[in-house]
């Protein structure tokens, strides 16, 4: 932590920061539990990695303002794993991937950031997005016995092929969240997060005392979550296992990294402050170590709490370090009652998720240029929906690349022809 963000730090900004952090820990709870149901794992998970990742990133982070934990981005990529490889092997590969960033820090590697493409990130962004929504269609519909696939197509066919067995209890608690979540966000445009958990406070109360026992719930399908704080632990690491998840650990590094710095990027620019990339991928790499220890799934830091946050007049870590704290309290205390949430409440709380960072303006604009940007945006979309994100990323790059050598080779050869008509005029 930079000791110098505490220069002329007063009571004031201290009540400021606590206050940020706990609005920030209320937003976090929900989307913890919906991320890692969504990421076919164990809800409890989301918050010790809530809690875990969000404390370490505000001590050893390179932007202060920021707010790490389970991210909407890493969904399809953690299914993915977890389906192939098991949860198990999904630690082993996020403490690869922690490594990794560190490496990616020392080589300087966070400067190239402002490099990258931003086709390539609203291509693969808005495929998340779609991936994310569509896979909260069968929780929605109350199908939550129906089987998961690794691709976009056998899911969407999975969910057609099971119409038949939607409940419409389900269906009415999932439109009691959606309608508190849009009432709440037309009557009060900033309370996004505060309108997450009304929505799920709300419907999940009406729908038990009007029709309970019709839903399915958090503890019906996945047990009661556990009012404690693992000890930390840690699967066995083979040679094999290592060779086997390189991919996967490479993909969540890129991942963390991008999504990391773009949200420091975007913190630097409300506040006018200046982090230090090399030190937030340090950080993150730490965080992505540590957190499988304590059953973590990968974390990044993220941008809707990361605003928040500043919007809420934090000034310092400790908003974030607040936000952590507050988040093991509820664990601690409350934790029996999420158990009583019901799955079809977090489902819209995902979609709206899923709207927000679908990038859908930026995506529409390049669309509409119809130029090579396009091209690359539509190839990384379309290939991260109907194949993965390591796929949509690496033809992304590809054709990015090759684009570039082809525009500065054409401009070599406009110079050259330029150089030889002043020599031929001479």
């Amino acid at each position: 932590m930079n000791l110098e963000v505490f220069r002329n730090y007063s009571l004031q900004h201290l009540k400021k920061d606590i206050l940020s952090g706990i609005v920030v820990g209320i937003i976090a709870i929900p989307l913890g539990l919906g991320f890692a149901i969504a990421s076919g794992i164990s809800p409890v998970t989301g918050l010790y990695t809530t809690i875990v990742a969000g404390l370490l990133i505000a001590i050893l982070g390179g932007c202060r303002f920021q707010i790490a934990g389970p991210t909407g981005a890493f969904v399809p990529v953690l299914l993915g794993i977890v389906l192939q490889y098991g949860y198990e092997n999904l630690l082993i590969a996020g403490f690869m991937s922690g490594i990794l960033l560190i490496i990616f820090a020392l080589c300087k590697v966070g400067a190239l950031i402002k490099y990258f493409p931003s086709s390539i990130i609203v291509g693969f962004q808005s495929g998340i997005a779609l991936i994310i929504f569509s896979g909260q269609i069968p929780n929605f519909l109350g199908l939550h016995a129906i089987e998961k696939y690794q691709y976009f197509h056998l899911n969407i066919k999975e969910i057609f092929g099971n119409l038949h067995f939607i409940n419409i209890y389900s269906i009415a608690t999932a439109e009691l969240c959606l309608a508190t979540i849009l009432i709440v966000l037309y009557f009060s445009p900033k309370s996004l997060g505060m309108s997450y958990l009304l929505g799920i406070i709300v419907s999940t109360g009406l729908a038990s005392f009007f029709f309970s026992n019709q839903f399915e719930t958090i503890g019906s399908i996945y047990g009661e979550i556990p009012r404690h704080f693992p000890a930390p632990a840690f699967p066995d690491i083979t040679v094999e296992r290592v060779v086997t998840l390189l991919p996967s650990a490479f993909v969540i590094a890129i991942l963390v990294g991008l999504q990391s710095l773009l949200t420091a990027r975007v913190a630097d620019e409300m506040t006018k402050s200046k982090h230090s990339s090399k030190k937030e991928l340090i950080g993150q790499g730490i965080v992505n170590m540590v957190t499988p220890m304590f059953s973590g799934i990968p974390a990044a830091g993220e941008i809707a709490r990361t605003v928040t946050n500043i919007k809420n007049g934090a000034s310092s870590p400790i908003a974030g370090i607040t936000h952590a704290i507050f988040v093991l309290i509820v664990l601690l205390v409350l934790a029996p009652y999420a158990s009583y949430v019901a799955l079809a409440s977090l489902a819209p709380v995902l979609m709206v998720v899923a709207w927000n960072i679908s990038k859908k303006e930026q995506f529409a604009k390049v669309i509409k240029e119809r130029s090579f940007h396009s091209l690359v945006l539509l190839t990384t979309f379309l290939l991260t929906v109907f194949t993965n994100l390591t796929v949509g990323i690496a033809v992304g790059l590809c054709l990015s690349g090759v684009h570039f050598m082809v525009k500065k080779s054409q401009e070599k050869q406009k110079l050259l022809r330029k150089t030889g008509e002043c020599k031929h005029i001479k």
